[in-house]
């Protein structure tokens, strides 16, 4: 097998993604920042979809019957360099956003480092885990200029 470019692959599958201005390279320069945190290296595709497909995914990957913000899909261990996918739905990324007082794109940009560390490895599951994935994507995101996103707003 022949290795893959190192990158970061964009799709968008639902052109509301594209009704933000400078949207998608901000998306690209947040999952290049987790990706340096992490030490992570290699080839991974982000899919900015709608909240049918994320739906569908959730179903059928995790047995939930429902849309979700993200999901991320870690690819089995290889040569070509290639770590896996990440998936948002807009609705759900919008709606959440609206609710928690923060902008689309700040929250967006909280997702896909969200994802791009589960492609990592980093979990949530055990608080202890959920604690260090928590600050390391605090971190991140300082460096991107996005507040703290588990920061209960006054």
């Amino acid at each position: 097998m022949t290795k893959l470019q190192q990158g970061i692959l964009v799709v968008v599958d639902d052109p509301g993604w594209r009704k933000v201005r400078g949207l998608l390279p901000r998306l690209k320069r947040a999952a290049a920042a987790a990706e340096k945190a992490a030490k992570f290296r290699g080839t991974f595709t982000i899919l900015l979809s709608k909240d049918a497909k994320l739906k569908s995914l959730n179903r059928d990957f995790r047995g939930k019957d429902k849309p979700t913000n993200v999901l991320s899909f870690p690819a089995a261990p290889n040569d070509d360099g290639y770590r896996g996918d990440i998936a948002l739905a807009l609705g759900v990324t919008r709606r959440e956003a609206k609710a928690a007082g923060k902008s689309f794109a700040d929250h967006a940009v909280h997702l896909v480092v969200h994802g791009v560390l589960h492609l990592a490895g980093h979990d949530h599951v055990r608080a202890r885990d959920a604690q260090k994935m928590e600050k390391l994507e605090i971190a991140i995101l300082k460096t991107l200029g996005v507040a703290n996103p588990y920061e209960i707003a006054p």
